[in-house]
């Protein structure tokens, strides 16, 4: 496998000083702690600051991110303030959901705070992959009075028809997962070196207040307003600072940049690379690019108000991918950056194809077909945001494509570039009032392969509103749009294409309650074409690099497996997915820290209602001397009526048991 380290830049315009825990205090008293980063002359000439407000522990959770990008950008001459959230890592206080009014308020009050400094010069930015993509978004929104520009990477516009719980109605596996990765990442101890005698008292508060937040989101089953808070296509107009969007084909948060550079009053650019779930001066596959000299590019223009072109940029740079063989990991994807001056582009144009008797653009279908998957279609489909650079990507199609109705196009006589989101508009009858499709728009290749383009599911009840679903009359001919995510793609000729529809995909998505069929009576795929041929880069930008890596000892090497293994006896279908990040030690502070994560995804092909999944997270760390250890394992399944979720979680120092707590919940299901 490559390594996607960048490259390292020791010499930096300004010398830089740490501050490894400055306390901030919130006005209700609660003490957040935070690693800032700036030039060591600051005092004398102040700077502007850079805020990442997560829950994911600064002084552990994200160390090697944090040692690559906050030290090398504070010596081109910024504060950059790292904090972890109320509840987690070092800083006091609860942790109750993700994205709340109090988180945002905190990073509103943290950026008053850091603006009164005497070290600053008054104006602010805030940036974030993931979670901190969300709420750097979400802050802006609320428009405090110094933030002038974001960053905001791997984020969504939507909470509800964007992020990781749902997605086109349907419940996505990862929501239950999240559920237990968040479980697991906010039980773990504060640092005593930085928070003293109070540390374990801190801990096992923490630990009594953990919320099981699978319930929460998992009974949120409709686009209510719990899931319009946070989500900023509510009202674009509310952000004024300036907003760099970037993303990854190969992360579950692409369509994002396309939603903000085209709906945005306030100066936007978009970039999207081939990359997986990580900042793009280190992500996979590649090509990685200069991140950071294109952030500096952005803070300068609109934090210092240097004039340096950034505002005329090109609205939307992608890489256009070319086709390759299917796998569960690459080190990189061929192809060539394109640049859009404006976006929408005139440049793109639609192409519509029919859906005929197995046919792709041949005419009308002449017989209705019909659709009923096995219940375990879906297991080539790939994780939902791929994190390690291990086997997550979408693998061969073909598996799923035998069951799918599958409609095939000709033999391309020159290249196609498919530039944004394929919509499949559909005729169809169900036979049960509940049902849904995934579609997958397929690159058949000549060597056989079926490789996965770009895909969209749809809960077949939320096809007229997500706000508002209501069942399907079986029998009843019924209209529905079947969006695509995002993709810039390059069709080569030779090929063709395929639209497989299937009626499962799991583990991508939990199954409706019954094994419905879903009769198509017409099919039309509207196809985003780009015009203008891109024979090389029309964009470029500079080499990845970076600070100094996390200087620490590793003590157990990371390994990342998937697996599908099918019982003989039982015919239960199960997805095995481990992951060890390994287990390091800081050689600054020596603060040990590790994970593994086992997940169990199974069901039996003939039965919707035998879908069950587990998944067990470990965290150790500590000390030598002193170790910590906290398990949080998690298990859902589900009859026609409810899904069944119960968790246990289990903190140890020094092999002794300190807490344990158990829930046990029973939540309705509606329209899902």
């Amino acid at each position: 496998m490559a390594s996607f380290m960048p490259e390292t830049q020791s010499a930096l315009p300004r010398a830089v000083v740490e501050i490894a825990d400055q306390p901030i205090v919130m006005p209700d008293g609660c003490r957040l702690s935070a690693r800032i980063w700036m030039p060591k002359d600051a005092g004398e000439n102040p700077v502007p600051v850079i805020l990442e407000h997560l829950p994911y522990r600064k002084r552990d959770g994200t160390i090697v991110r944090d040692s690559l990008t906050h030290p090398w950008m504070a010596g081109q001459g910024y504060a950059c303030i790292r904090v972890d959230m109320r509840g987690n890592g070092d800083s006091e206080g609860l942790m109750e959901d993700e994205y709340t009014a109090q988180e945002l308020q905190d990073a509103c009050d943290v950026i008053a705070w850091a603006v009164a400094q005497p070290w600053c010069s008054g104006t602010a930015g805030m940036m974030g992959i993931s979670w901190g993509g969300f709420n750097s978004l979400q802050v802006a929104a609320l428009r405090p009075p110094a933030l002038k520009a974001i960053i905001t990477l791997c984020s969504t516009v939507d909470r509800f028809a964007d992020d990781i719980h749902f997605k086109g109605g349907c419940l996505l596996g990862e929501n239950f997962g999240w559920a237990a990765n968040m479980l697991s990442y906010s039980s773990r101890p504060p640092d005593p070196m930085l928070v003293g005698d109070r540390w374990r008292e801190m801990w096992l508060e923490r630990l009594e207040a953990m919320p099981f937040l699978a319930t929460e989101w998992i009974s949120r089953q409709t686009r209510d307003g719990y899931w319009k808070h946070g989500s900023v296509c509510e009202d674009y107009r509310a952000i004024e600072a300036a907003v760099l969007s970037i993303g990854g084909w190969h992360d579950g948060y692409r369509n994002t940049i396309s939603h903000l550079v085209e709906n945005l009053d306030a100066p936007v650019k978009g970039i999207v690379g081939p990359w997986i779930h990580k900042y793009p001066h280190y992500a996979g596959p590649e090509p990685r690019i200069g991140f950071l000299q294109e952030a500096k590019r952005w803070w300068d223009r609109w934090l210092k108000g240097i004039d340096n072109g950034a505002e005329n940029l090109p609205a939307y740079r992608a890489w256009l991918m070319d086709s390759v063989a299917p796998a569960r990991w690459v080190d990189g994807r061929p192809g060539r950056w394109i640049a859009e001056a404006e976006w929408p582009s005139p440049a793109i144009i639609e192409k519509t194809f029919d859906l005929g008797d197995g046919s792709l653009g041949h005419g009308r279908m002449t017989h209705p077909v019909p659709v009923n998957s096995p219940a375990d279609c879906g297991s080539q489909a790939g994780e939902y945001f791929p994190f390690a650079y291990g086997p997550e990507l979408p693998d061969e199609q073909t598996p799923d494509d035998a069951r799918s109705a599958c409609f095939d196009g000709d033999v391309l006589g020159e290249s196609l570039d498919i530039v944004g989101a394929p919509k499949l508009v559909i005729r169809a009858v169900s036979d049960r009032p509940m049902a849904q499709l995934a579609v997958r728009l397929c690159d058949l290749r000549p060597d056989g392969s079926s490789a996965l383009i770009t895909m969209g599911v749809l809960n077949l009840t939320h096809r007229r509103s997500s706000e508002a679903p209501d069942l399907i009359v079986p029998g009843e001919v019924f209209e529905a749009t079947v969006t695509l995510d995002q993709i810039a793609y390059r069709v080569p000729a030779g090929h063709r294409l395929r639209i497989a529809v299937s009626t499962a995909c799991w583990p991508f998505i939990w199954p409706s309650p019954e094994r419905a069929t879903v009769t198509l009576e017409r099919g039309q795929l509207a196809l985003p074409c780009r015009t203008l041929r891109a024979n090389a880069d029309e964009c470029s930008f500079e080499k990845p690099v970076g600070a100094a890596p996390w200087r620490h000892e590793n003590l157990r090497p990371s390994v990342s497996t998937r697996e599908t293994e099918t019982d003989q006896a039982t015919g239960v279908v199960t997805t095995v997915v481990f992951n060890d990040s390994g287990e390091n030690r800081d050689l600054e502070h020596g603060l040990i820290s590790g994970s593994t994560t086992l997940e169990r995804w199974s069901i039996h092909p003939d039965d919707p209602l035998s879908a069950t999944a587990h998944i067990r997270w470990e965290q150790t760390g500590g000390r030598d001397g002193w170790r910590t250890e906290t398990v949080a394992e998690m298990e859902m399944r589900c009859d026609r009526d409810f899904f069944f979720v119960t968790g246990r979680l289990v903190a140890k120092e020094d092999g002794e048991q300190v807490f344990e707590r158990d829930w046990d919940e029973k939540i309705p299901r509606r329209f899902v």
